[in-house]
């Protein structure tokens, strides 16, 4: 059902459930597809022999794959409507999900990496403009912090389901095939709620990725630490003496974090002016614990513990920067915010595996920490230098 844009502000005043509920469906799918497709993926090829740089340079394809569709996600959506594109999406995603299953050569997971993150990544996008199309404006830190909730629950529940049907036979890639597919219902079923996009501005895509640069910078920061510890996670956990099964049970607790944080983080930022100060804090959480796991990594109790907090704070870098870009921001310039938004995730995820790996490879397995603690103390002091420039500035 399109609307007029003068009916756009009156629109904004109520939550619209359709579409939310489209929105929150989607992401779930999207969540549990990378927690469990990241571990296993990753598992599958160590078994194989393929060296900690490698496997971080395969994993950087999702990077790759949603810089690229970052960027083209608006103008296809423009033209296909927001519907039709997500569901086609889930099908590309699907399919390549299951096709990882059936191809043997390494070199073929390149290709399928990128198909399979790019869709995720035209997901992403589309599902954050929904939401935040139907968030009244007053209400945007707790719609958020419910979306991040549900999109933490797919990530816990990813590695949850890879540490009980394991690593073995065609099973794991068809639940997470069939996950992605059931998304399309509740999509379809809010047809009618399809959120237009209007004309493009002539501003230049990357205008936008400077537009609120603690924003970008953070979840630029937090692609990187996700992709790349979903990914070499369960090489570390292994490498450290814990079982497949344990590994899987640890990135669940950081998932489980974030599922617990993220509504009391978008209450939170809907009550603080200044959320700079809110994303610094973050990251200075995200510092200590990567910092503190080489010391605390023998003991799997208190490291499930510690992962635990970790994990929900620095899911927080994701929810207030994206609360943020929703307040600024509306119609065309907010779904080419939320492209740019994405792009710089889709960044991280490029760089965070292959700079973890290579860590890695480097400085033995604790690298994995020493990789983490560098990306957090960078956007440490990024924060740290922006208000002290800029201490007034909202």
């Amino acid at each position: 059902m399109n609307h007029a844009p003068s009916d756009q502000t009156e629109l904004r005043e109520q939550i619209h459930w359709p579409a939310l509920i489209a929105a929150v469906a989607s992401i779930t799918a999207v969540g549990i597809a990378i927690g469990l497709g990241l571990p296993l993926l990753s598992v599958i090829l160590e078994k194989r022999g393929v060296s900690s740089s490698m496997i971080g340079l395969n994993s950087a394809m999702a990077g790759a794959a949603a810089m690229v569709a970052a960027p083209i996600t608006t103008w296809i959506a423009r033209r296909l409507t927001v519907v039709t594109t997500m569901v086609l999406a889930i099908v590309a995603a699907a399919a390549s999900a299951l096709g990882f299953y059936y191809a043997e050569a390494l070199w073929m997971w390149f290709p399928l990496r990128i198909v399979f993150h790019g869709a995720i990544t035209i997901l992403f996008v589309l599902s954050e403009f929904w939401i935040n199309t139907a968030a009244p404006p007053s209400r945007r830190g707790l719609v958020l912090g419910i979306y991040a909730t549900v999109l933490s629950l797919g990530f816990a529940a990813g590695p949850l389901i890879f540490s009980v049907i394991g690593s073995e036979g065609v099973l794991p890639f068809a639940i997470g095939a069939g996950i992605i597919l059931m998304a399309a219902i509740p999509v379809l079923m809010a047809r009618h709620e399809n959120p237009v996009i209007g004309a493009s501005t002539n501003l230049p895509f990357m205008r936008y990725v400077f537009l609120v640069p603690t924003a970008t910078a953070a979840v630029f920061v937090f692609g990187a630490v996700e992709s790349g510890g979903l990914s070499l996670f369960p090489i570390y956990a292994n490498r450290t003496g814990f079982t497949e099964s344990q590994g899987a049970l640890l990135l669940t607790m950081i998932g489980l974090g974030n599922v617990l944080f993220q509504i009391p983080v978008g209450l939170i930022a809907d009550r603080i002016s200044d959320r700079r100060r809110l994303l610094s804090l973050f990251a200075v959480i995200g510092l200590a614990g990567s910092l503190a796991l080489p010391f605390l990594i023998d003991n799997w109790l208190l490291t499930a513990v510690i992962l635990l907090f970790w994990g929900g704070s620095v899911a927080g870098l994701y929810t207030v920067g994206l609360a943020h870009l929703g307040d600024k921001l509306h119609g065309a310039d907010l779904a080419s915010a939320n492209a740019a938004f994405v792009f710089c995730y889709a960044l991280g995820m490029l760089v965070g595996p292959q700079t973890i790996g290579v860590s890695m490879d480097l400085t033995g397995h604790h690298g994995f920490a020493w990789a983490l603690a560098f990306f957090f103390g960078l956007y440490v002091a990024l924060t740290a230098f922006r208000l002290i420039l800029s201490p007034k500035r909202a």
